[in-house]
């Protein structure tokens, strides 16, 4: 019975437990349904970068799929490098497994070197990802980018120093080998490291907009500078001191002095506001997470230097604000310790992406990280900065009077002389009779300010009837000032460039009034020396009021400025940043505007290049005529052709929008060509030019799409995603467009990753809109360059080092491209080809002053053909060689400059380089002559650096000649084939000396060639000998036919007075001379013969 009873017992919990396993499965299948089928993620990663490491990857496929983990390096000169990548199929779906990956790194990241190498990588992020994907069709994934899973982890970096180390593979070379023989017992110190930063020491002009000086700060090298700085990261201890000087109180509530954005972008310890009543917020970040902040009503004045100095202590806060020698202070204590950590994230001073700044000046910024008791924070550079408040005091002054001036004008007040309001004199009083004018009311005019403005004063009077006729604001006035100034501004004679100090006040005044051209064009007269002796601190302050104007112009002047430490301006590429930024979001605004008359795209025509000027065209030239013949006689590429140049102004054509658009209409409507139709289309749908016509414009893009045109792809996707909101399909034809290289699709996408609209992918992605922002730059894309420059600048974003040089020059390339400089080179070029060379040259070099090439050189050209000084010429050639791609005349001219001065330097080894660097710098470009010159100096002995030699596939170990023929070779390519050029006589001269050196290593071959002397000589001889000869035939024949026949035979003297003995001898000197001639051709003949083996030799050598 109970063995019995055991059984069914056992029967009974065998029956629930194979029940409970089937619920249980049940219960999980389902569970499982409503989870991803495919997952991928990490289950241990290193912490630190290590060879031989390894990560465990847990993984899942719903269907047989590929797997890959990288390894990935940004350095502060590269982004996204893939050091390591390990790929593997999965052909087994719904089974969980795990995989382990054994890292392998290079060398140059896992170690540092024994011996002395530059090739160890300093790596600043590290990153291990994994990317999962489906196989299509049994094609493999080679990308990261649109995988369906992708996850990361971000490892330590360890410092060069504390990594292992590896001895070289290979032998050191004798240079590596004797700087680690002098290096070895060197006791390896640190740099001297200093808690005080100064964050700015040269002034900076701020716009009032959201665009600042961004710095980032990295942990202390020196350990106990670095445990103080840890310590006080809870317990902070920090003084901030820095000069403004405020032109306007905030436009809105609240503008950024300074604030601190963590890696999160929100707002950290410690942010410093300006309010619009003039007073000041501090607000920080405390240790239980809470903002807290206060407000210190100070109401700061206006065109004074004020400093501020801030000190942070635990939970205290102390501020000073000082102007006119008398100093406020306002403390406050927040009730938790302020938590601040300056290398979580970066600072801006100014205005940010997040937040506008104020408009006047910052001077000098002080920063002490581990605070101060004494701040020693002077007004530096202090005659700058009080010129520049000494000019802004003027300027007040200016429109104080001219305002009433104009007031009183309009108002048409007649002048009374028994009115004691009014303050006159008897030199305005005769002034007034000697024009016969009517005169004005001049109160406010007192007698010294109408002399100390009497240049203006007088303007105002000469234009008092056009000021009478309608309204003249100040920046109209401004406008009329400069205009003409310009066209007056430098005397008849070519030869006297000097600027009269009339002039320079009219410019000045227009500067006050708003026309921040007039600022730059001071600026660039006392940097230059143009016409006015030289002066750099009237140059910086005329720089920092025409940047504070917010003027294209003169923000890419001083970007430039400060881009390459030129004129006295400190080189640093975050303050250029800040400037170039300006400019770029202003020309992404421009270039929706680029069809309005004040904007032109710049074309590229240089003075001293006959060809660009002669592509130059007008409305009245051949050209233009045969082009609208051919577009009326229906040719579509003529009518499209026709209508882009109307349109845009191109090829020295004045815009003409109606017109335009009639030539661009009938080209579209034909339906055959897709970039025509695309471009009407847009046209339609933006209405510009024409009525908006969205469903024309959508038929006629959806057409030009089927055609195969890729812009209309990207237009479509904007129709969807603006017109119909539409995202998912504005998505689709966005990618389809970016797939096809379109530079907008690549944008646009960018822009949906970065606000998250992508229905897909609804979560907002930085990094990929950052990729599709990179990619987009490269072709150019102003608006995409703009916002990746701003993440590389920053560095705020995970796995993007902080590359400002690389900023600066994505930023550079596209304020080139800005509308209103091309309008600026059109206006000068048209100036050159109507003979006002002078306007011109103003026009070139204020354009010439913001860093454009095209500019510079023709600058230098005119400089040259206006036989100015010799340092205008060279002042702009030399910019532009400073330039990231300059032309290839200015390389060619730096390089002659240093290599005729060998003689007269010292240094002629460093002389010789720089010369060697030019020329290769040219050839590079594609210069023949830059090419030939590389060759000469090869052929003198001078050795060529590896970057030249790289050029043209050459090494150190060829031979001079060999050397030398390789750079012709690629230089005669790159010349006229037509034409007989330097390079192609210069490599005949040299196979010819090498045929000639190869035959003379053969005896036989020695000889054939003496051979050829020898015939040479015989030629010379031999030919006019046989010139006499044959003239001495003829002469005889013809006295032999004049004898009569009897004194032939008569042995006695006829008639001519010859015997038969004569005539005998005369026979036997023609047959002389007949042998003479019969061994002179025989001579001749083995001459030839010598002198045709001797050239198939040669001929067989050359080839």
């Amino acid at each position: 019975m109970n063995g019995f009873q055991s059984a069914a017992v056992g029967y009974v919990f065998t029956v629930f437990f194979l029940l409970g396993q089937c619920v249980l499965q049940d219960v999980s299948s389902q569970s499982g349904d409503t989870l991803a089928d495919s997952f991928i993620g990490f289950e241990s990663v290193p912490d630190t970068v290590a060879d031989g490491s390894v990560v465990h990857v847990r993984y899942q496929c719903s269907r047989p799929c590929q797997l890959a983990v990288e390894l990935v390096v940004s350095t502060l000169r590269k982004t996204d490098l893939v050091v390591f990548r390990r790929k593997w199929i999965s052909s087994t779906p719904q089974v969980s497994r795990t995989q382990p990956v054994l890292l392998r790194l290079p060398p140059s990241i896992s170690h540092h070197r024994l011996h002395f190498s530059t090739n160890a990588l300093d790596p600043q992020n590290v990153t291990v990802r994994a990317w999962l994907d489906y196989l299509k069709k049994g094609s493999e994934v080679s990308e990261h980018r649109g995988c369906e899973l992708r996850i990361y982890e971000v490892q330590r970096v360890l410092p060069l120093s504390v990594r292992p180390g590896t001895p070289p593979t290979g032998c050191p070379s004798w240079s590596a080998h004797l700087m680690w023989q002098i290096t070895k017992r060197k006791i390896p110190q640190c740099p001297h490291e200093s808690d005080v930063i100064d964050m700015l020491n040269f002034p900076s002009a701020s716009t009032g907009e959201p665009f600042g000086v961004v710095r980032r700060f990295q942990p202390f090298i020196t350990r106990a500078l670095e445990r103080a700085r840890l310590r006080a990261v809870t317990q902070p201890s920090v003084t901030l001191s820095v000069w403004i000087y405020l032109l306007k109180w905030c436009q809105k509530s609240l503008c950024g002095i300074v604030h601190h954005v963590d890696k999160k972008n929100l707002f950290d310890s410690v942010l410093m506001q300006l309010t619009d009543t003039g007073d000041i917020i501090i607000q920080a970040r405390m240790t239980t997470g809470e903002d807290e902040a206060f407000r210190a009503s100070v109401m700061l004045p206006l065109w004074k230097w004020i400093r501020l100095d801030c000190y942070i202590l635990d939970s205290k806060v102390l501020l000073k604000t000082t102007w006119d020698n008398e100093t406020r202070s306002f403390e406050y204590e927040f009730q938790s310790n302020i938590l601040y950590d300056d290398t979580d994230g970066y600072f801006v001073i100014g205005g940010g992406k997040y937040m506008l700044g104020f408009s006047g000046y910052f001077g000098p910024f002080k920063y002490y990280r581990l605070g101060t008791k004494e701040i020693k924070n002077q007004l530096h550079p202090e005659s700058t900065l009080q010129e520049l408040d000494r000019a802004h005091m003027e300027c007040q002054e200016m429109k104080t009077f001219t305002k009433a001036f104009l007031r009183e004008v309009t108002e048409s007040h007649p002048l009374s002389l028994n009115n004691k309001a009014v303050c006159t004199n008897d030199f305005i009083r005769l002034w007034a009779e000697f024009g016969n004018k009517k005169e004005t009311c001049t109160e406010a005019w007192d007698l010294e300010t109408q002399l100390k403005y009497s240049t203006l004063f007088h303007f105002l009077l000469r234009e008092e009837n056009i000021i009478r006729t309608g309204p003249m604001g100040m920046r109209l006035l401004g406008n009329t000032l400069f205009d003409l100034t310009v066209s007056t501004m430098f005397p008849a004679d070519e030869a006297l460039m000097e600027i009269p100090t009339k002039s320079l006040a009219l410019l000045k005044a227009s500067s006050c009034f708003g026309n921040h051209r007039a600022s730059l064009l001071l600026a660039t007269i006392f940097l230059s020396g143009l016409g006015h002796p030289v002066n750099q601190e009237q140059g910086h302050v005329y720089s920092l009021i025409g940047a504070s104007g917010d003027d294209r112009f003169a923000l890419m002047h001083l970007g430039y400025k400060h881009t390459h430490g030129a004129d006295g301006f400190p080189k640093d590429l975050s303050v250029a940043y800040g400037y170039y930024s300006n400019v770029g979001a202003q020309s992404s605004i421009d270039g929706y505007k680029t069809h309005e008359y004040k904007q032109y795209t710049p074309e590229y025509i240089y003075l001293s290049n006959e060809e660009d000027l002669d592509s130059v065209t007008h409305e009245t030239s051949d050209v233009f005529q045969y082009l609208k013949f051919q577009a009326e006689r229906g040719d579509l590429e003529s009518q499209r052709r026709l209508g882009m140049m109307l349109y845009w102004g191109q090829n020295g054509v004045s815009k003409d929008i109606t017109s335009a658009m009639k030539w661009l209409e009938r080209s579209a409507m034909q339906m055959k060509d897709p970039s025509a139709m695309y471009d009407y289309s847009i046209l339609l749908m933006k209405g510009q030019g024409v009525k908006r016509n969205y469903t024309q414009g959508f038929q006629l893009l959806k057409k030009a799409a089927a055609m195969g045109s890729i812009n209309a792809l990207n237009g479509l996707g904007w129709y969807h995603g603006i017109v119909a909101k539409d995202h998912k399909a504005a998505v689709k034809y966005f990618e389809q467009a970016a797939l096809n290289g379109s530079d907008d699709g690549m944008y646009n996408l960018g822009i949906y990753h970065l606000n998250g609209k992508n229905p897909d992918q609804p979560q907002r992605n930085e990094s990929a809109a950052f990729e599709h922002f990179l990619n987009a730059s490269q072709f150019g894309h102003i608006a995409a360059s703009v916002e990746a420059a701003w993440y590389l600048s920053t560095g705020s974003l995970e796995g993007v080092s902080q590359d400002v040089q690389r900023a600066v020059i994505m930023l550079k390339k596209v304020c080139e491209r800005n509308g209103h400089l091309g309008f600026m080179i059109r206006e000068a070029l048209q100036a050159y080809l109507q003979g006002s060379w002078q306007e011109a040259l103003v026009k070139y070099v204020l354009a010439a002053e913001t860093g454009f090439g095209l500019a510079q050189i023709n600058s230098a050209h005119l400089c040259e053909e206006l036989n100015l000084s010799y340092d205008c010429q060279w002042r702009y050639d030399n910019f532009s060689i400073l330039n990231s791609d300059p032309h290839p005349s200015a390389l060619l001219k730096g390089g002659d400059f240093y290599y005729y001065s060998l003689s007269t330097r010292e240094d002629s080894l460093s002389v010789v380089e720089q010369a060697v660097s030019m020329y290769s710098r040219a050839a590079a470009a594609g210069s023949p002559q830059g090419m030939y010159n590389l060759a000469v100096l090869a052929q003198e002995g001078y050795v060529l650096p590896p970057s030249a030699l790289d050029l043209f596939n050459a090494s150190r170990q060829d031979e001079t000649d060999s050397l030398v023929e390789k750079i012709l070779k690629i230089c005669v390519e790159r010349e006229d084939e037509e034409a007989v050029t330097p390079c192609s006589l210069a490599l005949l001269r040299l196979q010819m000396g090498k045929a000639l050196s190869s035959m003379t290593q053969s005896r036989a071959q020695l000889l054939l060639a003496y051979a050829s002397i020898f015939s040479v000589i015989v030629f010379v001889v031999v030919v006019p000998l046989q010139s006499c000869l044959e003239h001495r035939c003829r002469t005889s024949a013809q006295r032999r036919r004049t004898l009569p026949v009897g004194d032939v035979h008569g042995g006695q003297g006829g008639p001519t007075g010859r015997t038969h003995d004569e005539v005998e001898n005369s026979w036997l000197s023609v047959n002389a001379v007949w042998r003479l001639q019969q061994s002179t051709d025989l001579a001749v003949t083995l001459s030839g013969v010598c002198l045709c083996a001797f050239w198939t030799t040669l001929l067989y050598h050359l080839l």
